[in-house]
């Protein structure tokens, strides 16, 4: 996706409130509706990208890293917008840092020195959207039942987004034309739960079972299953986001601009987390904010 596509579809994303936000903040701001900015997708990114726009939307309250509360969110501005804003923000913080932390274990952390690849990773346009949108994505989850045979036999089975378990087991109920969206979410709820919620997939870490029914439902062959259904939590969400993408962008019989990316995140898999780990550790977890419901509440 080159960089006017994404223009276009940050703007498509955006409320007319949005756009009123942005224009405030570009220069000779005044009071007054930002509708022109929908017509300008170009104006549009520019003032995403400038680092003033963070602190004009939001506010000077949003504070840095846990317990900064909540008193600098923009109540007008879209969850898109915000996230976008965020991961605009990343971008401006780690082109300075010269190491971001890593989780080893529960609430632990040491300093690794990667952030040229993080970087790298937040320099392409349409990647930094694929975060805002992914973020955007999860603050409503869909959940619901379907039917499946089992043994000749119709059975009812839940599922739910923020499940990787749960939701794999449509992938024996959906028709053939639907599995590649059901692998490009898979990608996602990986994505998402490592990348958001490490701590929560640390200390769950999947039993043998659950384990088995992903490392089956990704086609992995035995060894590797096994290898890697021993390792960390983390480390398998990791492969199997990426290979659910790449699955995705296989099975689909066009592959559109959107899907393109996501198989080029799928390359890029463990920096797309650690930029997601970098802001739910400075934001999107802090004290005060309830963007998300935690897995399994």
């Amino acid at each position: 996706m080159d960089r006017a596509l994404a223009a276009r579809e940050y703007a498509g994303h955006l409320t007319d409130a949005d756009l009123t936000l942005l224009a405030l903040a570009g220069p000779g701001a005044a009071p007054g509706a930002g509708s022109w900015l929908r017509g300008d997708p170009a104006a549009l990114l520019r003032l995403l990208e400038d680092p003033g726009t963070f602190g004009t939307v939001l506010g000077g309250g949003l504070g840095e890293g846990a317990g900064g509360g909540s008193r600098g969110w923009a109540v007008q501005a879209s969850p898109f917008l915000i996230f976008a804003l965020l991961v605009q923000r990343a971008t401006t913080e780690l082109a300075s840092a010269a190491h971001v932390p890593e989780r080893t274990g529960l609430r632990q952390r040491v300093p690794l020195f990667d952030a040229p690849a993080l970087r790298d990773f937040l320099a392409d346009t349409a990647r930094r959207l694929f975060l805002a949108e992914l973020l955007a994505s999860f603050t409503r989850v869909a959940s619901g039942r379907y039917r499946v045979r089992v043994a000749g036999r119709t059975r009812t089975r839940r599922f739910s987004e923020l499940d990787p378990v749960r939701l794999a087991g449509l992938l024996d109920a959906v028709p053939d034309a639907e599995r590649p969206g059901v692998y490009r979410r898979l990608g996602d709820v990986s994505l998402f739960l490592t990348g958001v919620f490490p701590d929560y997939v640390t200390s769950r870490a999947f039993g043998p079972v659950d384990a088995g029914r992903l490392l089956r439902a990704a086609g992995l062959p035995g060894p590797q299953r096994e290898r890697l259904a021993a390792g960390p939590a983390i480390d398998l969400l990791e492969h199997l986001g990426a290979r659910w993408y790449r699955t995705a962008c296989e099975l689909a019989p066009v592959r559109t601009a959107r899907l393109a990316v996501a198989g080029d995140v799928a390359d890029r898999f463990r920096q797309a987390r650690r930029v997601l780990n970098h802001l739910a550790d400075r934001y999107l977890l802090a004290a005060g904010q309830s963007w998300f419901s935690a897995p399994g509440s």
